[in-house]
């Protein structure tokens, strides 16, 4: 059954808005974002707080790539893990990119060196969040098909990073969007269960943190942020913000917006706020719960007087997001 297409404009717009909220809040304490969350989003004045130097709806690397991703898919008719690599090192070389992470900019280097996109990637034990945070249009491109959702995931994911946990992390989020396009209600066992065997093929180590899931779901988030911030925890993967709250760690982050997801699938802002309230890398979270928030609600559930604001400097704001979605879904249906 193929998907309504607000559905893939909800994927887009849930992650760019979920990127806006948490990006004014990146790397501060979960404290703090819980101030945040109870005295701006949600009393409705988040408006009135952006990001330094920049005013609220700006999104950061996570959706520019995310959505260059998309950008790809449309000029080019199909994935293309070479044109997209190109389009990331860009995003860079015209000075387009905000709030990059380290492993990503590494990557970008090595691109502009003339080193292949099969290679570029940084070596673990990089385990980073880069490859996941953009991976949301892999599940729109391939929701029906998971044996090439799955390989689609690792290539664009490897072309910044080369640990297998980074690439399963990508897998996670392009396959919770497929499911969530693909599926009416929300079974949180089966939906972790399906994760956790697609990730599997990629890393044992991730699919073994994600099977855990189900027993935390259970539990309050700031209980729940504890357990999962420390979730595969690699004492040889080095945090260079060293967040307060939720790090960029692939295994951790992921399995915290996923949580953030499944803890309230009906309610999109909710989503946001859960995933927010750990603090730390609260953009990136944010974005990825937003993503998939989105392609299961639908565009109508995110409120219009916030995504209104959504902007890439001055360009790339609502509607044209939008009218980039619908485009993805005309060129998925006609294959």
């Amino acid at each position: 059954m193929t998907p309504n297409k607000d559905k893939f404009s909800g994927c887009l717009i849930g992650q760019c808005l979920g990127d806006a909220v948490g990006f004014a809040v990146e790397g501060y304490s979960p404290a703090a974002c819980k101030r945040y969350i109870e005295d701006f989003v949600r009393t409705d004045k988040v408006g009135e707080f952006g990001h330094f130097l920049f005013p609220f709806g700006q999104y950061s690397d996570d959706s520019q790539l995310a959505r260059e991703l998309m950008q790809s898919y449309a000029k080019c008719g199909k994935f293309d893990p070479a044109d997209y690599a190109e389009r990331i090192a860009m995003t860079f070389v015209e000075k387009r990119i905000i709030a990059f992470g380290y492993s990503t900019k590494e990557a970008v280097k090595r691109l502009c060196q003339g080193i292949s996109w099969e290679e570029s990637g940084a070596p673990p034990p990089a385990a980073g969040n880069g490859s996941a945070m953009r991976a949301a249009p892999i599940g729109l491109f391939f929701y029906d098909k998971p044996e090439m959702l799955i390989q689609a995931a690792h290539d664009q994911g490897r072309i910044t990073h080369k640990d297998p946990r980074s690439s399963a992390g990508a897998v996670a989020i392009s396959g919770a969007v497929a499911l969530a396009l693909r599926d009416n209600i929300i079974n949180p066992e089966f939906f972790i269960s399906t994760l956790a065997e697609w990730t599997g093929t990629i890393s044992p180590a991730f699919s073994s943190e994600l099977k855990k899931l189900p027993d935390r779901l259970s539990l309050p988030p700031e209980e729940a942020a504890t357990v999962i911030s420390g979730a595969g925890f690699d004492p040889d993967y080095i945090d260079d913000d060293e967040w307060k709250g939720m790090s960029g760690f692939v295994i951790s982050s992921v399995l915290w917006s996923l949580y953030a997801f499944l803890r309230s699938p009906d309610n999109y802002m909710e989503t946001i706020c859960t995933a927010i309230s750990a603090g730390g890398d609260t953009d990136t979270t944010a974005a990825m719960a937003g993503a998939v928030s989105g392609a299961y609600l639908g565009i109508d559930a995110i409120p219009s007087h916030l995504t209104k604001h959504l902007t890439d400097r001055k360009t790339w704001g609502f509607d044209r997001l939008v009218e980039l979605a619908h485009k993805c879904y005309e060129i998925k249906t006609q294959i």
